[in-house]
């Protein structure tokens, strides 16, 4: 996954506060995800491709479909470095009355190396915890956006993220949506990715769209959350995120790769369900909530 460089400009300074707290509902939410990710590491490793995506992937639809999603399920055969391989976008909708929407989304598939055994529970089992989480919290919503909750697969690298050897499944819902015209509807992207470390600290992401990066950042500090979403400096990761912006799509890539001391946890086997706290996906879970809300009242 993902190549990253810094820029070194003036950091934006936040005032000292004292650290907030999820509230009790969002404290639950947050635990609620942190049970869909033990669920989802307990298939193991989970590349695209493999048995146990698929049954993860049943595992998804069949949930989704417990919160009254409306679900999407996008097939398609992606030609990697090491051969052809059947994959899967799974999208659970959520109907709104604007003609709008808003798409949260987020791999699911986990990095695969020879000899590696890797289950993934930050990096594609966070950002599946949390869209589980939130098809509950939709569950029942009259909402004025619609709510597109997308999981993408095939975000990890075949061999090495170069060229095209990455970003596959959003890849391809990006270029779908261009053509069908779902495009002209969407009105954010927020994109998740290692949101569930137990030190969180969200990075100022230089090639989202910067008036909804600042819009999100904005909502997170006036709940209190400055040390968990960074104002800056700016680090540019490349993500899913990147296939929309591109194609004119604004979006956001809400992502903490800074997992452990100088990131050792990333694509190791150490990237287990103890490295996790249902705070921070509980504070990720808030944020998102409140970011919908003052989106809903943008035209």
């Amino acid at each position: 996954m993902h190549r990253a460089k810094t820029i070194c400009l003036a950091a934006l300074l936040s005032a000292v506060a004292q650290a907030a707290e999820p509230p009790p509902n969002y404290a639950r939410e947050g635990q609620k995800a942190l049970n869909y990710v033990a669920a989802a590491v307990k298939f193991g490793p989970r590349p695209a491709g493999s048995a146990a995506q698929a049954k993860q992937q049943a595992w998804i639809i069949a949930e989704l479909k417990k919160s009254g999603a409306t679900v999407e399920e996008v097939d398609f055969m992606s030609y990697t470095p090491l051969g052809p391989k059947r994959m899967k976008n799974i999208i659970g909708k959520f109907a709104g009355s604007s003609g709008k929407n808003v798409v949260i989304s987020g791999h699911y598939d986990t990095f695969s190396r020879a000899g590696l055994n890797f289950v993934g529970a930050n990096d594609g089992g966070s950002s599946t915890g949390a869209l589980l989480a939130l098809a509950g919290m939709m569950k029942g919503r009259t909402l004025r956006d619609g709510v597109w909750l997308t999981f993408f697969d095939g975000e990890e690298s075949a061999v090495e993220w170069k060229g095209n050897d990455h970003t596959y499944g959003s890849r391809r819902l990006a270029d779908m949506w261009q053509r069908d015209g779902s495009a002209k509807s969407i009105k954010a992207i927020i994109n998740l990715d290692m949101i569930g470390d137990s030190d969180l600290s969200i990075h100022y992401e230089g090639y989202s769209t910067p008036w909804l990066r600042d819009l999100v950042v904005g909502v997170a500090h006036r709940l209190g959350y400055t040390d968990e979403f960074q104002s800056g400096p700016i680090q540019y990761i490349a993500d899913d995120h990147v296939e929309f912006t591109e194609r004119g799509m604004p979006a956001v890539d809400l992502i903490d790769f800074n997992y452990g001391l100088m990131n050792r946890h990333w694509h190791k086997e150490s990237d287990t369900l103890d490295k996790l706290s249902a705070r921070s996906l509980a504070v990720v879970l808030q944020v998102i909530d409140e970011s919908l809300k003052e989106l809903a009242q943008r035209p």
